[in-house]
């Protein structure tokens, strides 16, 4: 049965896109995308997947996407490292079943790793997703992991400031799970994401620094996102609005990149 109602789900899908119907309005357009570079461990890959296919079960979720004015959102799904992949398609959630099956859809898609970080590339794909939506809102909310720096592509900051103009918000999980910093990762990720990475109205970031962290940190996260809630609401979480201080290095990823060439 749920192989029959996930293409359906898909159709509805493209019956919104330009040329055939009117895009169907929604409270959010979310871009889910997930860090699946090398430097993720298998382990990690595997509990990060789990955290966002059990997050789409819970009945916080469900509670939040229809608590809204429409009562449904747009979520797409990508995984990413020095390129991005657009792994589940748009999909319109809107009960407990929509948002299960798409739970299940993602649980059946394969594991991937992409070589390299370039956050800024995954910044563009997010974009061009959000031109070509099936889907309408006001609210368009790129919510982007990694456990380091941008290290291809285009700086960060240029492709953070792009995005902004566009009215998308962007939304950081910085993932720190290392005791001591590898060639491409560093010690301070969560200022880099607040500096460098993350804006927009709204924008906020919620670190992870255990691995049995990030079940918890996904599901508080979408449920910021999706509910619309005040960063300010959510203390306890230990979320973190976005706040420009002293002056950053954007291009560390860069720059440990560079220094790696030729070892």
């Amino acid at each position: 049965m749920m192989k029959r109602r996930w293409p359906l789900a898909v159709a509805l899908c493209l019956l919104g896109r330009p040329g055939l119907a009117e895009p169907v309005a929604v409270d959010l357009e979310l871009v889910i995308a997930v860090d699946v570079s090398y430097s993720m461990e298998p382990e990690e890959l595997g509990v990060q997947r789990a955290g966002y296919v059990e997050a789409f079960r819970s009945p916080e979720v469900i509670t939040a996407l229809r608590g809204g004015p429409l009562g449904k959102i747009a979520v797409t799904y990508v995984e990413w490292g020095g390129k991005a992949v657009q792994v589940m398609p748009w999909t319109l959630l809107y009960d407990a079943r929509t948002a299960r099956e798409f739970a299940e859809a993602l649980e059946r898609q394969p594991m991937r790793r992409i070589g390299f970080t370039s956050i800024s590339n995954t910044l563009a794909v997010g974009r061009t997703l959000f031109q070509t939506s099936p889907f309408r809102s006001s609210r368009r909310v790129i919510d982007i992991s990694g456990d380091g720096p941008n290290n291809a592509g285009a700086p960060a900051p240029l492709a953070r400031n792009n995005t902004v103009a566009q009215g998308i918000t962007i939304d950081g999980l910085p993932i720190m799970l290392r005791s001591a910093p590898d060639t491409a990762s560093i010690p301070d990720l969560d200022v880099y994401y607040r500096e460098c990475v993350i804006g927009g109205p709204g924008s906020f970031l919620l670190k992870v620094k255990h691995i049995d962290e990030f079940a918890a940190a996904i599901l508080a996260k979408l449920v910021i996102e999706i509910s619309g809630l005040e960063v300010s609401q959510q203390a306890e979480t230990r979320v973190s609005p976005i706040q420009y201080g002293q002056p950053y290095n954007c291009f560390i990823g860069e720059e440990l990149q560079e220094r790696a060439i030729g070892r």
